[in-house]
């Protein structure tokens, strides 16, 4: 900035400091000068009158508008976005649940399929099956599912109903694996072999790394989703904290000539924009903890569905609990945080090229 354009700002300030303390002096002899009028015309009482502040300027008045256009907009942007942001990290969050969940029953668990054959017993089968397994270290249980509810495994894609006794339905093994010791299962699938041709063993090593690689995509895509919605909440923050000190140009220029520092300044936007963003993120993270407890609700209504259960052991109840609770909550304190922190920044640098 050059010293003509300084020297410009400086005699415009004064000009406004002047402004502003001649204008009750101004009103005070005005409103004596009336007062003087209807007491010669015998309309009025001669009492004086002390001089008044004109009744659109205020005491303390604050540097930013307290309630605008502007400030609600802003509130609402900020509402919506933390709302996103904190279904986002409520999603992700029940997805890392579920995963550990689905990972820790998976992984304590082998299943044995043992297919039909009209050349062999099937019941022989199972047993010879399970007399290997129960005699095998690492192994805890093994539970022979019964024909019935091998049945009912297959309501979610068949319908209920369906005489199923003719079908070659295969019948499952459950084994249990001790927590204390892992079995060797290479050395079983071939004792399996041997006395069941027909049988097969899962140890759900495939099933856990597709799972796992699923949820920590989604866990990453939540995460994601969240800073990017907290980095357009800082956009916008910095916009209206631009627009704001647009407005109160003539304002921060007198206040720089009675002696504030940018400090000082930099804390009055901080503040006010720091109270909208605390607003603003606890209308959309009390909006998303809502929305969560109807999704719970709505999940519930529908348990009696025949496919209500594979959904529950995919997706969970809908439920975030206290940490997912906490996290809705750090979210919507994030964003009011960011929206302080990104106007103080903005003020500052606004001010340095202001000098």
């Amino acid at each position: 900035m050059s010293t003509a354009e300084k020297l410009v700002r400086r005699v415009r300030g004064v000009l406004l400091v002047a402004r502003a303390r001649a204008w009750p002096l101004w009103q005070a002899v005005r409103q004596g000068a009336m007062s003087g009028v209807r007491s010669a015309t015998g309309q009025g009482p001669t009492m004086p009158e002390f001089p008044r502040l004109p009744s659109g300027l205020k005491r303390e008045q604050p540097l930013i508008p307290v309630d605008s256009a502007a400030s609600r907009a802003l509130v609402a942007v900020i509402a919506i976005l933390t709302f996103l942001a904190a279904l986002a990290g409520g999603a992700a969050h029940m997805v890392a649940t579920a995963s550990s969940e689905w990972r820790s029953a998976i992984s304590n668990e082998m299943t044995v399929q043992i297919k039909p054959d009209p050349r062999r017993n099937i019941e022989d089968d199972i047993a010879r099956a399970a007399r290997i397994f129960r005699g095998a270290p690492g192994v805890a249980e093994v539970r022979i599912v019964p024909r019935a509810e091998s049945d009912r495994l297959l309501e979610p894609w068949l319908g209920a109903g369906l005489q199923l006794a003719e079908l070659p339905v295969p019948r499952l093994l459950v084994v249990t694996i001790s927590r204390s010791s892992r079995p060797d299962v290479e050395a079983l699938r071939q004792s399996l072999r041997r006395e069941a041709p027909t049988a097969s063993l899962d140890d759900h090593r495939l099933w856990v790394g597709r799972l796992s690689t699923m949820a920590k995509t989604l866990i990453l895509a939540g995460v994601v989703v969240v800073l990017l919605i907290t980095l357009a909440a800082g956009l916008a923050v910095a916009f209206a904290t631009r627009g704001a000190m647009a407005g109160s140009h003539d304002s921060v220029e007198v206040l720089h000539l009675v002696g504030a520092n940018d400090a000082f300044i930099a804390r009055e936007f901080q503040g006010r924009f720091l109270k909208l963003g605390l607003e603003g993120g606890a209308i959309g993270g009390l909006s998303a903890l809502v929305v969560t407890v109807v999704l719970g609700w709505i999940s519930l209504s529908w348990s009696s569905g025949p496919g209500a259960d594979q959904l529950k052991a995919l997706f969970g109840a809908f439920e975030i609990g206290w940490t997912g609770y906490l996290i809705v909550i750090s979210i919507a304190a994030l964003v009011a945080l960011i929206a302080g922190l990104v106007s103080r920044l903005t003020v500052q640098r606004h001010l340095r090229q202001m000098a």
